[in-house]
């Protein structure tokens, strides 16, 4: 493909059609911190607090984004999860960029250059090695850490299963770090217990909590133990993302004590048994989030590891997952339904990767287990999760949360990435809800009070997520 001939792509207003919507951004969105409470990005690299140094390790390493565009475009898989050099892998990627035209990845591509590395050249072929160096240049001084504080990240929130040690978390909270890094109780392997990896993940379980996992009570047990250690560390948050249909069903204690017996034992569980347990699990550990105060993330919708080879030559997470067509709403309004009747419903934000249910969700969340004790408890998150994280995604997003919800209670973006580069994603979805904000003033669809407005928006970008996730606690 022959040479974009573009400098400048990322002006001073970028996205923002209309002076309101310059106003909008420039004057209330743009200096705001970042509050980023779901990501997947190692704990142990910023602790570490070494110089990050090679752009292909923090930008292309582990982005199954960035690994699936390359994939399309034809790029070796040797060049892109392979034994290529790290130059080859970046220079594959800057084969790709110019055919991502209109695929977020472009955007997201030239924004994180400009950010971070003041680069305005599109990245391409012929400006590839220029921008490698230039980059290399600047990250050989930079940690993990600084590339935060350079995007005024206040605070993030890891992804973090029950069983790990959380050293990291521990090493970052004594040191001297401009950004707070919490952690997140992921629950997901608590629930494959179908898997017969699950009675090792038992014993790993039980190691980290002291506690020997030889009967359902020590479970539960071991369980408690590790969501109070979690909370220790300032965990505000847990999470769960298994991708397939989910259902609640009708259970005792006990038989879920025997379905819990019979793996110990080695036997086969059934559909149903797993489901059973499944159920109750999902009740156990939402009144135990409830009982913490923490909020509970549900991302639903994933249909994951489509392509078996891909998954056995790389690993889970290769970048070969899509969108599902599960039910779910009917999963949402028995758990919700079931902890409310308790009065054990936590703070909850749920998550859908499937557009066709953007209803559904904003439906649900919107106004069926709301509380006066905590204005927006229940929220539709995003903006856009992983494939509609992008400008027609969020855009979709905030319309629909707008016509069936309050907006003005959103707690905002996050980024669900696994790179320190990623954090102008803010500024993304920033600039688009300052966009469609003063469309609407330009309009006629609200009053042209541009403060007001100002201020709403500052706080969907910023202050609801302080106040909802009492990070200032």
């Amino acid at each position: 493909m022959s040479t974009i001939n573009s400098k400048n792509f990322i002006t001073d207003n970028f996205l923002l059609q209309s002076d309101i919507a310059e106003t909008l951004y420039h004057q209330y969105a743009k200096d705001l911190p970042i509050i980023d409470y779901h990501n997947h990005l190692s704990a142990k690299q910023i602790a570490d607090n070494k110089p990050v140094k090679n752009i292909t390790e923090v930008w292309l390493k582990g982005d199954h984004y960035k690994w699936r565009g390359m994939r399309a475009n034809g790029i070796e898989e040797f060049n892109i999860t392979g034994a290529a050099s790290l130059k080859d892998k970046f220079l594959s990627w800057a084969e790709t960029v110019p055919y991502t035209l209109r695929n977020p990845l472009f955007h997201w591509t030239q924004l994180e250059l400009k950010r971070y590395f003041d680069i305005d050249d599109i990245l391409q072929p012929s400006t590839a090695d220029a921008i490698y160096e230039k980059a290399n240049s600047i990250l050989e001084h930079k940690t993990p850490a600084q590339l935060l504080e350079d995007m005024k990240v206040e605070v993030v929130c890891t992804t973090d299963d029950p069983a790990d040690d959380l050293m990291d978390h521990k090493k970052i909270a004594e040191g001297d770090f401009y950004t707070k890094v919490l952690p997140t109780f992921r629950s997901d392997n608590l629930f494959w217990i179908g898997k017969s990896s699950f009675s090792k993940y038992l014993i790993r379980l039980g190691d980290a909590s002291g506690i020997t996992i030889n009967s359902f009570d020590a479970f539960l047990k071991a369980i408690d133990q590790r969501i109070v250690y979690f909370d220790s560390l300032g965990c505000k948050l847990s999470d769960f993302g298994l991708g397939e249909h989910l259902d609640i069903v009708d259970f005792t204690e006990e038989d879920v004590a025997l379905i819990f017996d019979k793996k110990l034992k080695g036997e086969i569980l059934s559909t149903s048994e797993i489901t059973t347990y499944r159920s109750f699990l999902f009740l156990y550990l939402g009144k135990k989030y409830h009982e913490f105060d923490w909020a509970q993330q549900y991302h639903l919708g994933s249909l994951r590891n489509n392509n078996t080879r891909l998954e056995a030559e790389i690993g889970l997470d290769a970048g070969c997952d899509s969108i599902g067509d599960f039910p779910v709403a009917e999963f949402m309004s028995k758990l919700f339904k079931a902890l409310e009747s308790t009065n054990q419903l936590a703070k909850t934000i749920t998550y859908n990767l499937n557009p066709s249910q953007n209803e559904v969700f904003a439906t649900m969340m919107g106004g069926n287990f709301q509380s006066a004790d905590t204005p927006g408890k229940m929220q539709w998150g995003g903006s856009g999760w992983w494939f509609l994280d992008q400008k027609d995604g969020m855009e979709k997003q905030l319309n629909t949360l707008s016509n069936m919800g309050l907006l003005s209670r959103f707690v905002g973006m996050l980024t669900d990435s696994r790179s320190f580069l990623s954090f102008p994603r803010h500024e993304y979805f920033r600039r688009i809800l300052c966009n469609l904000m003063a469309e609407d003033v330009k309009n006629g669809l609200v009053p042209n009070d541009l403060e007001f407005i100002g201020k709403i928006i500052q706080n969907i970008c910023y202050f609801n997520a302080v106040k909802y996730f009492k990070f200032n606690d």
